[in-house]
C-alpha cells in the first residue's frame, strides 16, 4: 500500500491520502478541509494535526499526538507509551491507550483500555472501559462493565457494574448491578445500585435506591436510603427515612426520620431513630431510642431502650443490667438479672433474680428472688418467689386493660 511520509520536524497540509500516512516526530500538519486517510494514520513522537482526521486505523508510538479536530477510526486506536489528545468528537472500534486519552468531545467505542488516564469533557459510550490510573468524565457514561486501578470522577451513569480500586465520585445514575469500591464512594444525585460494596467510606447526598449495600468502615446518607441488605463495619447514619429488609450495623447508627424493615436489625453498638422503627426481629448490643418501636418477632436488648410511646414485640428479653425507659409490649417480657423495666404490658412476664419494674399487667406473672414490681395485676396467674416484693397489692382480674401500640 501507498505510504505518505511527514518528515522529522516537518510540516505539511495535507487532505486525501490514498494508502497509509506516517508522520514522525515533532511533525505538524494542516488539515485542508478534512484529512481522510484510506489505511493507517501513524503518529512516531510528538505530533499535532490541526483540524479533523478520518482513518482506517490509528497508531501512535512513544509521543503524545494532538488532533484539534474530530477523531473517526474506523478500526482501532493503539497509542503505545504515549497519549492522545483529540479536541472533538471520537469514534472507533477499540481504543487502547498505555499513557493516556483526552477527549473533548463524545466519545464511542466498543472497548477503551487505558494504562494511564482517561479525561473526557462530554459523554462516553462503550461496552467496557478499563483505566489503570484516573477516570474522570463531565458528561454521561454508558457502558456495560467499567474498572479503574486508581480512582474514577464521573457524572450521570447507566452502567451494568463498576470496579474501582481507590475512590469514586460520583453524581447519580443507575448502576443494574454493582459497584465495588476498594477504597470511598460519594455520590451527589439520586442513584440506583443493584448492589453496592465499598471497602472504607460511603457518603450519599442525595437518595438512594438500592440492593445490598455494605461499606466496610463509615456509611452515611443525607436523605432518604432505600434497600435490600445493609451492612456496616463500623458507623452508619441516614439523614432521612429509611427502607428496607435487614441492617447489620457494628458500631453506632442513627437514623433522623423513620426506619422501616421487613426482616432483622442488629446493633452492635447503639441505634438512634427520630421517629418509628419497625421490623421483624431486634438485636442490639448496647443502647436503643426511638419515638417508638414495633417488631413482629423477637428482641433482644444488652444495653438500654429508651422509646417515648413503645417498645413492642412477641417476645422482648432485655439482658441482664439492662434498662427500659418506656413502655415494653409483648407476647412474652423477659427481664435478666438486676435488669430493669417502667411499665409492662404482655401476655407473660418473668423478672428473674433481682430484677426491677414498674407497672406489670399480664396474663401470667413471674417474680424471681429478690425481684421489685411497683404494681402487678394479672388474669391467670402470679409467683412471687422468696424475696420478691410488690409494692402495692397485686390484683387478679377478668380482663387486662388495653395495650399501647
Amino acid at each position: 500500500m501507498a505510504e505518505t511520509r511527514v518528515p522529522r520536524h516537518g510540516k505539511a497540509r495535507l487532505g486525501n491520502v490514498a494508502g497509509d500516512l506516517r508522520a514522525e516526530e515533532h511533525t505538524e500538519i494542516d488539515v485542508d478541509g478534512r484529512l481522510t486517510v484510506s489505511g493507517e494514520a501513524r503518529f512516531d513522537g510528538d505530533s499535532e494535526v490541526r483540524g479533523d482526521l478520518d482513518c482506517r486505523s490509528f497508531r501512535s508510538d512513544d509521543g503524545r499526538v494532538q488532533i484539534r479536530g474530530h477523531l473517526f477510526v474506523q478500526e482501532d486506536i493503539e497509542a503505545r507509551d504515549g497519549t492522545v489528545e483529540v479536541d472533538g468528537e471520537l469514534k472507533a472500534r477499540r481504543v487502547d491507550a498505555d499513557r493516556g486519552i483526552s477527549i473533548g468531545g463524545p466519545a464511542t467505542a466498543e472497548q477503551f483500555e487505558v494504562g494511564g488516564k482517561l479525561e473526557g469533557a462530554q459523554t462516553l459510550t462503550a461496552k467496557s472501559v478499563s483505566v489503570g490510573g484516573k477516570f474522570r468524565l463531565a458528561g454521561k457514561l454508558t457502558a456495560d462493565h467499567v474498572e479503574a486501578g486508581g480512582s474514577v470522577d464521573l457524572s450521570d451513569v447507566a452502567l451494568d457494574s463498576l470496579d474501582v480500586g481507590g475512590f469514586v465520585q460520583l453524581a447519580g445514575g443507575v448502576v443494574r448491578r454493582s459497584i465495588d469500591v476498594g477504597g470511598r464512594f460519594n455520590s451527589t444525585a439520586p442513584l440506583e445500585v443493584g448492589h453496592l460494596e465499598v471497602g472504607g467510606l460511603a457518603h450519599f447526598r442525595d437518595v438512594v435506591k438500592g440492593g445490598r449495600i455494605e461499606a466496610g468502615g463509615m456509611m452515611s446518607a443525607d436523605r432518604d436510603l432505600s434497600f435490600e441488605d445493609l451492612e456496616i463495619g463500623g458507623l452508619g447514619s441516614i439523614g432521612g427515612n429509611g427502607t428496607g429488609r435487614n441492617v447489620t450495623v457494628g458500631g453506632k447508627f442513627t437514623v433522623r426520620g423513620s426506619l422501616t424493615l421487613t426482616g432483622a436489625l442488629e446493633i452492635g453498638g447503639s441505634v438512634s431513630v427520630g421517629e418509628a422503627l419497625s421490623g421483624a426481629t431486634l438485636e442490639v448490643g448496647g443502647r436503643i431510642d426511638a419515638r417508638r418501636a414495633v417488631f413482629s418477632g423477637d428482641v433482644e436488648i444488652g444495653g438500654a431502650v429508651t422509646t417515648r410511646e413503645g417498645l413492642k414485640g412477641s417476645r422482648i428479653r432485655l439482658r441482664r443490667r439492662s434498662r427500659a425507659r418506656g413502655p415494653l409490649v409483648g407476647g412474652d417480657v423477659l427481664l435478666e438479672t438486676k435488669a430493669g423495666a417502667e411499665d409492662i404490658y404482655a401476655d407473660a412476664v418473668e423478672l428473674e433474680e433481682k430484677a426491677e419494674a414498674g407497672r406489670v399487667f399480664a396474663r401470667r406473672v413471674v417474680l424471681g428472688e429478690g425481684s421489685t414490681v411497683a404494681e402487678v395485676t394479672f388474669t391467670e396467674s402470679l409467683d412471687v418467689r422468696e424475696g420478691a416484693r410488690v409494692r402495692s397489692s397485686p390484683q387478679k382480674v377478668a380482663q387486662l386493660p388495653p395495650f399501647p401500640l
